[in-house]
Formats: structure tokens, C-alpha cells, sequence
């Protein structure tokens, strides 16, 4: 365990977001992008006259995917604390340095270690649920932490 955290999480009255609420979070976003991206290829699935060809269409923009969910990220991280799903599920993203809103570096940062992770089979999520703090990589590269 790491006092200097646990200090700063007691000084503060933060409490951690429980797993449930950051995995909750986390499938509003992903369904919020996947739907954005289904309507932004709307033309090219309806078009599509097999599951071949709908597997290729999608394999096609999955760079483009990449950089939309990292701008999702890191622009609402920046802005907000919190993407969307953070915001519904009334939990924040803390820069420890600053205990406020993540700066844009630390935003991006986040936001293409959190696309690292899920190439990775999800492992950075595993090592989160395994971490004392609940922080997962993208959250250790950035220095953050999320809080209810």
C-alpha cells in the first residue's frame, strides 16, 4: 500500500470508485462510440451482403475508431474529469498532483494507454481490479485516480 496515497485520499474525504461504477462507465462509452461509429458507416453496412463484408468494413476503420475513442476521451478527461459514462455514474478523474481535472498531457496520455490496454487483451483493466487503488495502467501512466 502506498501511505502517501492513503494520506491524500483521508486528507481529502476521497473515496475510490468502486470497479462496478468504472465498469459501468466504461460500457456506456463503449456503446456510446459503437453507435457512433454504426451511424457514421450506416451506408456501407446496409450496403454490406454477407458478414464477410461487414468484418471487412469494420476492420477498415478501426484505426479511425482508435482516434476517435482516444479524442473522446481525452477531450471530455480534460474538460470534464469525467467522459460521459464517469458523469452518469457520478465518478471523477483526478490528477494526484493536482487534485483536479486531469491536464491535456495527462488526458492523452490516459487516453492512448487506455487504447494500449484494451489491445492488450484488457490486461491494464485486470490490473486495476487487482490494485489496491483500483488504478489501472492508463491511470498510473497519467498519475491519476479515479474518485466517487
Amino acid at each position: 500500500m502506498n501511505e502517501e496515497l492513503d494520506e491524500l485520499l483521508h486528507r481529502e474525504e476521497l473515496a475510490l470508485a468502486p470497479t462496478s461504477k468504472r465498469s459501468a462507465a466504461f460500457f456506456i462509452d463503449e456503446l456510446l462510440l459503437s453507435t457512433l461509429l454504426i451511424i457514421i458507416l450506416w451506408d456501407s453496412f446496409v450496403s454490406a451482403q454477407s458478414m464477410e463484408e461487414l468484418i471487412i468494413v469494420t476492420n477498415q476503420f478501426v484505426l479511425e475508431f482508435m482516434a476517435i475513442k482516444i479524442a473522446y476521451q481525452t477531450f471530455f478527461v480534460y474538460q470534464y474529469g469525467a467522459t460521459l459514462g464517469k458523469i452518469a455514474m457520478k465518478i471523477q478523474v483526478l490528477e494526484l498532483s493536482t487534485l483536479s481535472s486531469p491536464s491535456l498531457q495527462a488526458s492523452f496520455n490516459r487516453a492512448v494507454f487506455r487504447i494500449i490496454s484494451e489491445m492488450m487483451m484488457y490486461l491494464g483493466y485486470l490490473w486495476g481490479m487487482l490494485d489496491p487503488y483500483r488504478r489501472t495502467w492508463h491511470d498510473r501512466t497519467a498519475k491519476t485516480i479515479v474518485v466517487y
